[in-house]
């Protein structure tokens, strides 16, 4: 994903079955590798990464097996970064 300075991304994480996923970790490293920040879901399964500079990054989710998303932020604004963990 791109995105503008100060971007949002925001998401919710589900499992298989399409049910929210609460407490799932989830991890935003940059393009390096290196952990951004870190937040787990609520109970709805959502969770969100404010105020992002400009770069390329990684949303990890865990709670069963892990899942990535690749995005790139660019400029101001948000970018839904939603992810289906499986069993």
């Amino acid at each position: 994903m791109r995105l503008d300075p100060g971007a949002h991304v925001h998401g919710t994480v589900r499992n298989r079955a399409g049910h929210p996923v609460d407490d799932a970790r989830v991890t935003l490293l940059d393009a390096a590798g290196n952990t951004v920040a870190t937040t787990v879901t609520d109970a709805h399964g959502a969770y969100a990464f404010n105020d992002l500079d400009t770069g390329d990054y990684t949303v990890i989710a865990s709670g069963y097996a892990p899942q990535a998303v690749p995005l790139r932020v660019s400029g101001e604004g948000e970018k839904d970064a939603d992810m289906n963990l499986g069993h």
